[in-house]
This record gives C-alpha cells, sequence and structure tokens, in this order.
C-alpha cells in the first residue's frame, strides 16, 4: 500500500466554474504516491474536469493544488514543471497526423527535456515494445486502429518519464474489439507502482486496478472507498443507483 509521505496529487477546497455552472464544488481530492484511483460517476459529474485541473489544463477559481510537491497557482514556472511529470492520455489520441509515430514519441523528450535525438530514440522504441506496437513506429497515425493509435498516446507519455499519469476515458472512443488492448496496456503499467489516476466507465479495470474507487456526481466526490467495498457494499444511494445503471448494460 501507497507511503504516507507527501501526497502526489492534494486539491484542497478546489472550485471549478464555466461562466454561471460550478463543475467542481468544493473539492477535496488527496492521491498518495504509487496509488492509483479510478474516477467513476454520470456524464457531466466533474470527473474529467477534475483530471484536467491536476496538470492545469483548467485553472480553478478557489483552491489549492499541489501536485508531486509543485503547488499550481505558484506561477507559470510551476506549471510547466508539474507537466514535466504529468504525462496524460485523452479520449482522442492528439497524436500528430504528420509525424509517424516514432517521431510523435521523441518529439517531447527532445524540445522539453532536452534529449538527445538517438537517447529519445532508443527510449521510445524501448516504449513502444513495452506497449507492444513496436512494428508499427515508421507508420502515421491513420495508418492504425483507434486501440494502436491509444497505445502510441500511452508509450508517448511514457517516454517523458512521468511519476503520475492522468488517463481521461482513455477507451470510450474505441470500438469494443479494441478496448481489451488498451486496458491490458494500463494494466501492466499499474504493476509497475506508477501513480495514477483513471477516469473510465470499465468497472473491470477498477476492480483489477485501482487501490480506491471515487465516485463524482454534480461537482462533488460523493463516496470512495477500496474496491471490494465499494462494489460489494456501496453507501450512499447516488453511488448504488449509478451501479445499478451500470449492471444492466
Amino acid at each position: 500500500m501507497p507511503g504516507t509521505e507527501e501526497p502526489a496529487i492534494l486539491m484542497e477546497g478546489v472550485d471549478k466554474y464555466y461562466g454561471a455552472f460550478q463543475a467542481l464544488k468544493s473539492v477535496n481530492f488527496r492521491v498518495a504516491s504509487g496509488e492509483r484511483i479510478v474516477l467513476c460517476g454520470p456524464s457531466g459529474s466533474g470527473k474529467s474536469t477534475l483530471v484536467r485541473c491536476i496538470n492545469r489544463l483548467e485553472t480553478v477559481q478557489r483552491g489549492r493544488i499541489v501536485v508531486d510537491g509543485t503547488e499550481l497557482t505558484a506561477g507559470r514556472k510551476a506549471v510547466d514543471a508539474v507537466r514535466r511529470d504529468v504525462g496524460m492520455v485523452f479520449q482522442q489520441f492528439n497524436l500528430f497526423p504528420h509525424m509517424t509515430v516514432l517521431q510523435n514519441c521523441m518529439l517531447a523528450p527532445i524540445k522539453v527535456r532536452g534529449a538527445r535525438r538517438e537517447e529519445a530514440r532508443e527510449t521510445a522504441m524501448r516504449l513502444l515494445a513495452r506497449v507492444q506496437i513496436q512494428e508499427q513506429a515508421n507508420k502515421y497515425p491513420a495508418q492504425l486502429s483507434g486501440g494502436q493509435q491509444q497505445r502510441v498516446a500511452i508509450a508517448r507519455a511514457l517516454c517523458m518519464s512521468p511519476r503520475i499519469m492522468l488517463f481521461d476515458e482513455p477507451t470510450s472512443a474505441l470500438d469494443p474489439e479494441m478496448v481489451k488492448e488498451v486496458l491490458d496496456t494500463m494494466i501492466g503499467l499499474a504493476a509497475e507502482s506508477v501513480t495514477m489516476v483513471c477516469v473510465t466507465h470499465e468497472m473491470g479495470f477498477a476492480r483489477a486496478v485501482a487501490n480506491r474507487v471515487v465516485f463524482m456526481a454534480d461537482g462533488e466526490i460523493v463516496e470512495e472507498a477500496p474496491p471490494d467495498e465499494f462494489f460489494s457494499a456501496p453507501k450512499h444511494r447516488r453511488t448504488q443507483a449509478f451501479l445499478g445503471q451500470l449492471l444492466k448494460h
């Protein structure tokens, strides 16, 4: 189980508005180093917003966010420092279409970390092999299936040697037969003690990987518990209703 040292992610009293709409309401959220969290909840509950706030893709109106010891409200340098150490994988793959798979993976280490080209290439090939897609290195994204593109996106994020990985519904844009290959990649990653926060409706993945499942509704964290407890004895009626709906499908 993760230790009790300084948390990898800390959110205290976070409010996030889009105009008059409040997307996050006084959210308090803590993730220990090496912990694996699955965020779930109905559409519009604030899950993706919460994850996007962790690496300052969204700014908040109130509250405090500390990532890997760096406070995000401490200016642009702090934001850049956090983004170097936080990898993010989105619903859409966000690969550069004019670059090969290998070039997509090499770009950030060279531009952001100042890696030598050969070093970046070796790292990229090693990580493409880790997600079992190294044979596609010289292809362009449009030549790959959705599942293959998402595995490239994961490898690209790992090329920056992140301490924390964020996933925002990484399988929701995939055809059902492609979901398993991406989840298997993430399960392998989880076995390596990378700190992970994953927004997903894949409850089998939550059972297999999560230390803690966090349920959100209406911009608030409603319930959180270890997977066994969360699925077998949910306490809040909103959680019970959500799981009841999932089990029908």
